[in-house]
C-alpha cells in the first residue's frame, strides 16, 4: 500500500551512482550498528524473553547489513568498505546516544519509538522513489528488510510495554525517545533517519 502513495513510474528519477552508494552505505552502517547494539544488549538485560528477542533481531540486522553491502555500487577507485558510513549530521550521534542508554526501558524506547520507526520511514520513502527498471535488486531488498523490521517493531513495542509498569518508568521511556528525536531534528532529519540525496530531508 505504501508504495502506491509515491510518484508514478514516469516521474521517478534514478539516483546518481554516487548518491545511491551513499544511501545504501548508510543503510549498511545503520544495520551494522543495530546488530552490534542489540547483540550487546541481549547479554545484559532481563527478563530472558527480552534477551531472546534482542538476540533474534541482532541476527536479522546482521543479515540486513549483508544485503546492503552486497548491493553497494562499484565505483572506480573507491573501496566498498569506505562507503559504509553515516549520511547526514545526526545519524552517528543518534546511534551513539542510543548505545549509551543505561536501562532496558530507555534502550527499547529509543529503538522502538524513534530509531526503528524512522528507519521504516526511510526504507518506505526509498521504495516509493525507486525506479523499478533499474533498482529491482534494491527494491527486493527493501521489501525483505521492511517485513523483518515491521515484525521486530511490533514485538519490541509489546516487550517495552511489558516493562513499563509505573508512571515513573513511562516518563523515563518517553524522555529517552524524545531526546533522540530532538537530536535528529537538530541535524535536520525531519523524515526518516537520513536525508534523501540532494535534499535536506
Amino acid at each position: 500500500m505504501a508504495e502506491a502513495l509515491g510518484p508514478s513510474d514516469a516521474h521517478r528519477t534514478a539516483l546518481e551512482l554516487g548518491q545511491a552508494a551513499a544511501l545504501l552505505g548508510a543503510y549498511c552502517f545503520i544495520e551494522r550498528r543495530l546488530f552490534e547494539l542489540t547483540g550487546a544488549w541481549s547479554v545484559e538485560v532481563e527478563p530472558p524473553r527480552l534477551q531472546v528477542h534482542l538476540d533474534q533481531v541482532s541476527q536479522q540486522h546482521a543479515w540486513h547489513a549483508a544485503l546492503w553491502a552486497e548491493r553497494l555500487p562499484v565505483l572506480a577507485g573507491v573501496e566498498p568498505a569506505s562507503l559504509i558510513a553515516p549520511l547526514g549530521p545526526s545519524l552517528g550521534p543518534v546511534l551513539d546516544a542510543l548505545a549509551s542508554a543505561p536501562s532496558a526501558p530507555e534502550r527499547l524506547a529509543g529503538l522502538y519509538r524513534c530509531v526503528l520507526p524512522r528507519l521504516l520511514s526511510t526504507y518506505g520513502r526509498h521504495l516509493r522513489r525507486a525506479v523499478p527498471a533499474t533498482d529491482a535488486p534494491v527494491v527486493r531488498a527493501l521489501r525483505l528488510v521492511r517485513t523483518d523490521e515491521l515484525a521486530a517493531w511490533q514485538a519490541g513495542e509489546a516487550l517495552l510495554q511489558s516493562l513499563i509498569d509505573t508512571a515513573e518508568t513511562a516518563a523515563v521511556a518517553a524522555a529517552a525517545a524524545a531526546r533522540l528525536e530532538a537530536q535528529l531534528l537538530t541535524g535536520h532529519a525531519a523524515v526518516g533517519l537520513v536525508p534523501w540525496p540532494g535534499q535536506r530531508t
